[in-house]
C-alpha cells in the first residue's frame, strides 16, 4: 500500500471474531498501524504513545486501528492491560499484512524469517493513503503522526 492507494475491504477481525472492513468507517480518515506482537517492549511503547494522544487524534476525526497477527484473545488482554481505547484487529493469516505490503523478510540474530514490519498508514476521509510512516519511533509514535497532521492543517 502506497500513497495514493485506497484502503478497502478486510482490515482484520475484532475481539468477537467479526470481520471488520474499511467501509465500516466511511467518511472518516484512518490511522492504520501494523505492529509485530502484543506485550513486547516496542509494541507496548507504540500502543501507549498512541493511547496517550488518542483524544487529540479522535478530536481530529481519525479512527485509529492497530493490526497484528496476534489472536483476538491476545488483543483483548493487551488492550485491557494498557487501557487502549482504540480498535485492535487480528490478522492471524497475514492476509491484511500482505495486502498492505508489511509482511516481509526480517533478520534477527542472524536468522531470517517472515514478519510484520512496523508501519503506519494515514488516510483521508475517502480512505486514500496520504502518508506512510516506515520508520516508526515506538516511544513517540503519536508525536510522529500529529506532526504530519499538523503540517497538513
Amino acid at each position: 500500500m502506497n500513497i495514493g492507494d485506497k484502503v478497502t475491504g478486510l482490515l482484520g477481525y475484532d475481539a468477537a471474531g467479526k470481520a471488520v472492513n474499511a467501509e465500516e468507517f466511511e467518511g472518516k480518515p484512518l490511522i492504520v498501524y501494523f505492529y509485530p506482537k502484543d506485550n513486547t517492549p516496542g509494541c507496548t511503547a507504540e500502543a501507549c504513545s498512541i493511547r496517550d494522544s488518542y483524544a487529540d487524534l479522535k478530536k481530529r476525526g481519525y479512527v485509529v486501528i492497530g493490526i497484528s497477527k496476534d489472536s483476538s484473545a491476545s488483543h483483548v488482554k493487551f488492550a485491557e492491560k494498557y487501557e487502549l481505547p482504540f480498535i485492535l484487529l487480528s490478522d492471524a493469516d497475514t492476509t491484511v499484512n500482505q495486502k498492505f505490503g508489511v509482511w516481509q523478510k526480517k533478520k534477527m540474530a542472524g536468522r531470517e524469517y517472515m514478519g510484520t514490519v512496523r508501519t503506519t498508514f494515514i488516510t483521508d476521509a475517502n480512505h486514500v493513503v496520504t502518508e506512510v510512516i516506515n520508520k516508526v519511533n515506538t516511544k513517540d509514535a503519536a508525536g510522529q503522526i500529529i506532526e504530519i497532521l499538523d503540517k497538513k492543517a
